[in-house]
């Protein structure tokens, strides 16, 4: 099961439905790991799964009472993260393929680790799934900046999360600064 931008009644019936869920962060370029960690998680569980993609080329300009988000793009390709989302969903869509569990997919806007704390709290979310960002220079000198999705996730809420390593494993004498 997957939707669209919801309206904010079809979404008030979509949250009633999704409650106490896991959710799982994914990214269109991320291992297929975190999703099946999320699904295994779900399914012990006994909960619906959500996933959710934040498009962190928009930020959100207000929200409703009702909690539709109303956004506005930070860049003038109003399109940049769209793409970025039918990747993810078509991702989920293929990996859970078959899976017996119900399941839909999310776009976010804004930080990443506020909105998925927001959705959290929406959902009452049991378990909150993330993946270890890539190796190399330029995701270190991101993450420097912007911080860990994870670390301040378990700062500013108080849910469990799970936070997948990458596939490879990583020698302790091996520099994970170099791709």
């Amino acid at each position: 099961m997957t939707d669209t931008t919801p309206t904010p009644d079809e979404q008030a019936v979509q949250n009633a439905a999704l409650q106490k869920a896991v959710i799982v962060g994914m990214q269109p370029t991320q291992s297929p790991r975190v999703l099946q960690e999320g699904v295994r998680y779900a399914k012990i569980l006994g909960v619906p799964l959500v996933v959710v993609h934040v498009d962190v080329t928009r930020f959100v300009t207000y929200e409703d009472p009702d909690g539709y988000v109303h956004s506005a793009p930070i860049d003038i390709n109003l399109d940049a993260g769209a793409a970025e989302f039918t990747e993810v969903q078509h991702a989920a869509e293929k990996a859970l393929a078959g899976a017996d569990i119900t399941w839909t997919a999310r776009q976010l806007v804004g930080d990443p680790a506020l909105a998925i704390k927001q959705l959290a709290n929406r959902l009452d979310a049991q378990l909150i799934v993330v993946g270890t960002r890539k190796r190399g220079l330029g995701e270190s000198i991101r993450e420097f900046f912007t911080g860990s999705v994870a670390a301040r996730l378990a700062h500013r809420q108080h849910r469990p999360i799970l936070v997948v390593p990458l596939e490879e494993p990583v020698e302790d004498s091996q520099d994970i600064w170099v791709e």
